[in-house]
C-alpha cells in the first residue's frame, strides 16, 4: 500500500527533487491537457460531454473574474482556468489507489502560492506603476511592518491550507482501508465521497483567494 509522506528523492544538477511529486505533477498536467483535447476536438453549438463540463467551469470562472476584477482582469482568465483545473485534478488524483496528489506535497502548494503572489506584485507595478506600493503604507505609514508581514503570510497560509487538507484526507482514506474489514466498505466509500467534495472545495478556495489577491493588483482604482 502507498505510504503517505514517504517520498523517493533524486539528485539533479545539485538539487534534490521528490520524484513521486514530479511524476504526479506531470500526470496531473497530462490529464488536464487530455480533458482540454476531449472538450475541443469536436466543438458544437449545443455542447455535450466534456465540452459541456469544461464550458460550465469556464463560464463560472469568467463570471467570478468579472465580479471580482472587472473587465481589466479578463486577460487572466487562461491562468485562472488552468490553475483551477490543475488543482481540481491534482486534489482528486490522490484518491486513486497507489497514486498520490501532487498537492499533498508542501513544495507544490507553496510553489503555486508563490507564483500567485509574485504575479500580484508584478501586475500591480506594471498596471499602476510604483504608486501600487503605496498600499503598504495605508492607512498610515506606521502600518508598513504589519502590511509586509501580511504579504509574507499570504503565500504561507494559502499553501498550508491546501496541503494540510489534501494530506489529511489521503491519510484518513489509507487508515480506513487498513482498519475496515472487506465486508464493511460503506464507511470508506462515504469518506471517499467526502474527500472528493473536500478536494473540489479546496480547489475553489485556492482559486477564489488567488483571484481576490490578483484583483487588488489589476482592478482599477475607480472600482470598475
Amino acid at each position: 500500500m502507498h505510504e503517505i509522506g514517504v517520498r523517493e528523492t533524486v539528485q539533479l544538477a545539485g538539487f534534490t527533487f521528490n520524484w513521486e511529486t514530479l511524476e504526479m505533477t506531470w500526470l496531473t498536467m497530462a490529464i488536464v491537457i487530455l480533458i482540454a483535447f476531449l472538450a475541443t476536438r469536436s466543438l458544437s453549438l449545443v455542447p455535450r460531454g466534456w465540452q459541456m463540463v469544461v464550458e460550465l467551469i469556464i463560464g463560472w470562472l469568467h463570471g467570478q473574474i468579472d465580479a471580482m476584477m472587472g473587465k481589466s482582469g479578463r486577460f487572466l482568465a487562461p491562468f485562472i482556468v488552468s490553475l483551477f483545473m490543475f488543482l481540481l485534478v491534482g486534489n482528486w488524483i490522490g484518491l486513486v489507489p497507489t497514486l498520490s496528489s501532487p498537492t499533498n506535497d508542501l513544495n507544490t502548494t507553496l510553489a503555486l502560492a508563490l507564483t500567485v503572489i509574485v504575479m500580484v506584485h508584478f501586475l500591480g507595478v506594471y498596471k499602476k506603476g510604483f504608486h501600487y506600493l503605496a498600499h503598504f503604507f495605508q492607512p498610515t505609514p506606521v502600518f508598513v511592518v504589519i502590511n509586509i508581514i501580511e504579504e509574507i503570510a499570504k503565500p504561507i497560509t494559502l499553501a498550508c491550507r491546501l496541503f494540510g487538507n489534501i494530506l489529511a484526507g489521503e491519510i484518513l482514506i489509507v487508515v480506513l482501508l487498513m482498519l475496515m474489514p472487506i465486508w464493511m466498505p460503506i464507511p470508506a466509500v462515504c469518506w471517499l465521497a467526502f474527500s472528493i467534495f473536500i478536494g473540489g472545495v479546496q480547489a475553489v478556495i485556492f482559486t477564489m483567494l488567488s483571484m481576490a489577491y490578483l484583483a487588488n493588483a489589476v482592478k482599477e482604482d475607480s472600482g470598475e
